[in-house]
């Protein structure tokens, strides 16, 4: 008796830890969700996480294309509800279907990577790639070894990043895929381009931009929407990262002229694509025009703008560093990187 009262008044705790309190602004609100959205999947993925009424197939497939579409529009505060809603459930029911779970645990691992959470994401990606074989879906395998490559290089494992997506990249399964099968090739030569940027590599990472940036052209239409997406414009954004990481802001913001954000297929990737320039600028010392570039990824995608770790820390080093403006401040405010 003793033992179920414990328990229960640990849920109890959890759950009150883990939503924000009622009354409390918006904006406080949305700089707290990454860390509802994390701990509301940790306990899925320990199977803590409380199933829907109903499992049906169907009812499954929507919700993870629901979770997908929120994704793309950086809407968190569906998410925080329905991915883990999505595993537990796909857990629980009989005779889980690994492909499903296999696409929700690809899904969990991005947003996991974009919270910093790498921990989790290691334990999230790995689930992935045990699914993905068990259904030896070549382009699920290969999306699975591209987030695998993504957590490698974030370790500092740069040869095993870099093994790891161009084998994948290599598979003979994708090649027999179609287009599909080639676009998910480009999208695993750019996370080796990304890795070669990140080693210092920048000739080897414009090498590997180009052949990905050959591969969008040919293919034409956007494909892999729920990865990102994959078209000439992604490529391009991704150049911009790159150009980052490889130290040469200049570079960067040359990279991030030549894309049009119109192009791009999601609400998440102009958020991307504001929040790299933003980071240009900061190395460069362009100020103003960092503050500016962080208020366009706002108004891409508010909720993970406010959530995202890096954000955070990006506009806590502003606050530090030079005057303090009302755009600053209210960010500050907005993103939670003001102590109160």
């Amino acid at each position: 008796m003793k033992r179920r009262k414990f328990l229960s008044g640990t849920a109890a705790a959890m759950t009150a830890a883990a939503i924000p309190t009622a009354g409390t602004p918006a904006h406080a609100d949305e700089a707290q969700l990454g860390e509802v959205l994390v701990a509301r999947l940790r306990d899925a993925m320990l199977g803590l996480g409380t199933p829907a009424h109903t499992a049906e197939p169907q009812h499954l497939a929507a919700e993870l294309d629901h979770a997908h579409r929120d994704y793309r529009t950086g809407g968190y505060a569906g998410l925080a509800i329905r991915l883990p809603r999505l595993l537990a459930t796909a857990h629980a029911a009989p005779g889980a279907d690994h492909h499903l779970l296999g696409r929700a645990y690809l899904l969990t691992t991005r947003l996991l990577i974009k919270l910093d959470e790498q921990q989790l994401g290691w334990m999230a990606a790995d689930r992935a790639r045990q699914l993905a074989t068990a259904t030896a879906d070549p382009l699920v395998v290969a999306e699975a070894a591209r987030q695998l490559a993504v957590l490698a290089r974030k370790a500092q494992w740069h040869d095993q990043a870099l093994t790891l997506a161009l084998t994948a990249a290599d598979a003979p399964g994708l090649r027999e895929a179609g287009q599909p099968g080639i676009a998910l090739r480009g999208l695993l030569l750019q996370s080796a381009a990304y890795t070669a940027a990140w080693q210092g590599n920048a000739a080897g990472m414009r090498e590997l931009t180009a052949e990905a940036a050959a591969i969008a052209a040919d293919l034409g239409a956007t494909h892999h929407l729920d990865a990102g997406g994959f078209n000439p414009a992604t490529v391009q954004l991704h150049l911009v990262s790159a150009e980052n990481s490889a130290g040469d802001p200049s570079r960067a913001l040359a990279a991030a002229q030549a894309v049009d954000p119109a192009a791009l297929p999601s609400a998440e990737r102009r958020a991307r694509l504001h929040t790299d320039v933003a980071h240009a600028h900061h190395k460069w010392g362009h100020r103003d025009a960092c503050i500016t570039s962080l208020l366009a990824a706002e108004r891409c995608a508010p909720q993970e703008t406010h959530a995202r770790p890096a954000v955070r820390a990006l506009v806590a080093g502003l606050l530090l560093s030079g005057r303090t403006t009302p755009d600053l401040r209210g960010l500050a405010t907005r993103v939670g990187a003001l102590s109160s």
